[in-house]
């Protein structure tokens, strides 16, 4: 097996939190109970996936919440929030609460385009103002304002008995330094790196200049590099779907060989008109999923993950991926855990 350059500095998970639509409450319960595994496995971060009108996490605003009061050392992070469906006012309020909450462990990832499963989505959200919201970039740069303290209004002081701030309150001043952006596009990443952004990057990309995801990837992560201040220094975090099996039984290894078969024909060759690419599922012992990394150019590059958990597995699954994951993937890639 390959040698690394350099050692995984930062391991995180990626979870979606699926859940019984008509008892919601033990997919939820269960959610919470894998970041607590999380932390005592040594993880340094847990992601939560956005999912909106299905049976995923709709809210990882309260997942955090409610995990934070739960955990004390792992960050908590979303990978990504859609800022279509997001007022960046009333978003910065509450991501700067629940940082303040959990001791500066939040890691906010958003991404920008509107909302576009149909029509009605986008009436229900913005009934008066669809034609008039802004769904680019702007809006991440008004989340990146708030979140930073700059003012909103030109009042402060007393009014009355109450007073009044010219900033959103609670102020977190750390979390500025922790906002993330999740792109699959040249110019995503380039904007990321002009504002100072962290960089998500996933198993999702735009094939613009090739057609080999890794090539594709390579290139964000290094166009995001040489806009950000920061230069070479600047945060990535690459966010593949890995399934080691090491302690997996042996229907849990036909299960994971056939969702990664299921899911395999799209990463033949880019699809829809935006020509998206998606990377194969990672799947094996912790050595070889480690000596494919290791081969992979993107991966070279970077020294935080936060691995993809499969969307549609049970609890008992996660757990020993995550174990597995922690007790060894990771000390295969250099990786200690946290203490």
């Amino acid at each position: 097996m390959p040698l690394p350059s350099a050692p995984l500095r930062k391991l995180g998970f990626l979870t979606i939190g699926l859940f019984d639509g008509a008892d919601p409450g033990p997919g939820h319960q269960s959610l919470l109970e894998i970041i607590s595994l999380g932390e005592q496995l040594g993880f340094d971060s847990a992601w939560l996936r956005h999912r909106h009108l299905q049976y995923g996490v709709s809210s990882p605003i309260a997942i955090m919440a409610a995990a934070s009061q739960r955990t004390t050392r792992i960050e908590l992070g979303t990978a990504v929030t859609p800022l279509g469906w997001e007022n960046p006012l009333r978003l910065a309020e509450d991501l700067a609460t629940i940082d303040i909450l959990s001791g500066g462990r939040i890691n906010p990832g958003v991404s920008v385009n509107p909302p576009t499963r149909d029509a009605k989505v986008l009436a229900g959200l913005y009934p008066d103002t669809a034609e008039t919201e802004d769904f680019g970039y702007e809006r991440v740069a008004r989340l990146l304002s708030f979140v930073r303290g700059d003012a909103v209004t030109d009042f402060a002081g007393t009014q009355g008995i109450e007073v009044f701030s010219n900033r959103v309150q609670p102020h977190s001043p750390g979390l500025i330094k922790r906002m993330w952006y999740g792109g699959g596009s040249l110019a995503s990443a380039c904007w990321a790196g002009e504002n100072g952004m962290n960089f998500l990057t996933s198993s999702v990309v735009k094939a613009e200049e090739s057609e080999d995801f890794a090539e594709v990837q390579l290139s964000h992560v290094r166009a995001f590099r040489a806009n950000h201040p920061d230069g070479d220094r600047a945060r990535v975090s690459q966010g593949l779907v890995v399934i080691p099996t090491d302690t997996a039984s042996a229907d849990q290894k036909a299960k994971y060989g056939a969702y990664r078969e299921a899911r395999l024909p799209r990463t033949a060759a880019p699809q829809g008109p935006a020509r998206m690419m998606f990377a194969p599922d990672l799947i094996g012992s912790s050595d070889q999923i480690a000596e494919q990394l290791y081969a992979h150019a993107a991966f070279r590059e970077i020294d935080e993950v936060a691995f993809a958990l499969p969307f549609s597995f049970d609890h008992a699954d996660y757990v020993q991926i995550l174990t597995d994951m922690a007790t060894k993937l990771g000390p295969a890639l250099g990786w200690a855990p946290a203490v």
